[in-house]
């Protein structure tokens, strides 16, 4: 049996995340012979990164494929470097399995490495620590070009408080205030081994646009815990909350700020 090792890029604006989901009842609106209106339940198949890449697996190889993930991204989260194992009895060569793979799959999927890991290797128990960044639109108006990848906020951002915000998060602490409700972490407590706060200012971007980015990096991270923080010094910037050393004591999720939109977050890298 052979463990092959994915390195994936994906755009993750059209799809419901990483993890495959199960089939979903939808309500559809139907006209029966007499005219009359009536709902009906209708099984609706939820398009994930994860499922989409399976399904191109298994017409290469010709076997149910189990792909697992190093972290469920959420729906219209994206990913420069989101790694993935599997394992298959087919002997394929994998420069053939990748040029097959980006052959089948969508534009906003794109397989950047492949190779055949020791059998051993898991994506996502072996991994030592994610680096996430969080990408802030900092214009008075939006872009078209940006819409799917950043977060478009139109107000002054003191960066010098985020600086020194951002600060009390770095080590080991119980991030339970940071994690959404329907998780199932029994454990909230994680280590920030660095987090930044940078500005590029429109004269270095070619699209004349002042982007602010979060980076992130932690050996674990709760759900939604990275665009909760990034929710919650937004708050603080808009002086809703007082600093984020109280939020992070209180180990409340009510104390923290909202959750800031999905695609201004992008998994950078996994760290083995």
């Amino acid at each position: 049996m052979r463990n092959i090792k994915l390195t994936i890029e994906y755009d993750g604006a059209g799809y419901g995340g990483w993890q495959k989901q199960k089939t979903v009842n939808s309500q559809q609106l139907t006209v029966n012979r007499k005219q009359k209106t009536e709902n009906r339940k209708q099984k609706t198949e939820i398009k994930t990164i994860q499922g989409t890449i399976e399904n191109a697996l298994e017409k290469i190889l010709q076997e149910k494929i189990s792909l697992i993930g190093s972290g469920r991204t959420d729906a219209g989260v994206h990913a420069l470097e989101q790694v993935a194992n599997f394992k298959t009895k087919n002997s394929l060569d994998i420069n053939s399995l990748q040029s097959g793979l980006n052959s089948l799959l969508p534009a906003d999927i794109v397989i950047k490495k492949a190779r055949e890991i020791d059998e051993k290797f898991h994506s996502r128990y072996s991994a030592k620590s994610k680096v996430y960044q969080y990408t802030i639109l900092n214009n008075p108006f939006p872009s078209s070009f940006l819409r799917n990848l950043t977060y478009f906020y139109p107000y002054p951002l003191n960066l010098s408080l985020l600086k020194r915000e951002v600060k009390c998060l770095l080590g080991r602490h119980d991030f339970k205030s940071f994690c959404a409700s329907g998780s199932g972490a029994k454990d909230t407590i994680r280590t920030i081994k660095r987090i930044s706060v940078e500005k590029f200012p429109a004269i270095r971007y070619p699209l004349s646009a002042d982007l602010i980015f979060f980076t992130i990096e932690a050996d674990g991270f709760l759900y939604k815990m990275a665009r909760n923080i990034i929710g919650t010094l937004i708050d603080i910037n808009r002086e809703k909350i007082k600093n984020i050393k109280d939020v992070l004591t209180a180990k409340e999720r009510t104390k923290a700020g909202a959750t800031a939109p999905p695609q201004g977050l992008c998994l950078l890298k996994v760290k083995y």
